[in-house]
């Protein structure tokens, strides 16, 4: 478990293909802040942009860890393809303060940037959020894009035969300081991932149609 709160910004520095089939995944050299991996063993969990993976081989001289994604979480996910900023967050330990809310790690779909600006002190970014997401989510509720714990501020329902809804949400000058959010620009693709709670309440409501 998470909890969306980033607690390093790091650096995919090499991506190795493990075969030579469409089937295959990859492995990643991840370069992490200095001193970050002083408590990370192998077999540990961190979320890479949202995305929970499991640490397979460490190296603290150089501040690296390795991690092996299969080809069908690379299809789910979107910025694990290509060198660049990644944001890290460690696994949620029992006596940690739950700053965000409850993340899972768990991918539910990719969303599209359609405007990325400051406004202010601030900076609003509003993300394109496919169907089968947009009943999720609703204003004031959260909302995990890249594996950052944010508040949706607007939603607005597309018509006309477009899918999904836009969503817009405020980002402090910290987020966009401290996260790899920063990077982000109109047709970037980012990971989403909904509330846990709207997940269950989805479920009891489906249940509740069938009785």
């Amino acid at each position: 478990m998470f909890t969306g709160i980033i607690t390093g910004v790091g650096r995919i520095v090499a991506i190795h293909s493990l075969g030579s089939s469409l089937d295959h995944g990859k492995r990643l050299t991840i370069e992490a802040p200095s001193g970050y991996l002083d408590d990370v063993g192998l077999g540990d969990s961190i979320a890479l942009n949202g995305a929970c993976m499991t640490v397979t081989a460490l190296d603290i001289a150089k501040n690296q860890f390795l991690i092996e994604i299969s080809a069908e979480s690379l299809a789910k996910t979107s910025g694990l393809t290509e060198p660049g900023p990644i944001n890290l967050e460690k696994a949620l330990r029992a006596n940690d303060r739950l700053g965000g809310h409850i993340v899972a790690g768990h991918v539910d779909g990719i969303g599209t940037v359609t405007h990325f600006a400051q406004v202010g002190e601030s900076w609003e970014l509003r993300i394109l959020a496919p169907r089968e997401l947009a009943k999720y989510l609703a204003y004031k509720g959260s909302i995990t894009v890249n594996g950052v714990s944010l508040t949706v501020n607007r939603v607005t329902d597309l018509e006309g035969g477009q899918a999904g809804c836009e969503i817009s949400i405020n980002l402090i000058s910290h987020t966009v300081q401290n996260t790899a959010l920063g990077h982000l620009r109109p047709q970037s693709q980012v990971n989403l991932e909904i509330d846990l709670i709207a997940r269950y309440v989805e479920r009891m409501l489906q249940d509740g149609k069938k009785n």
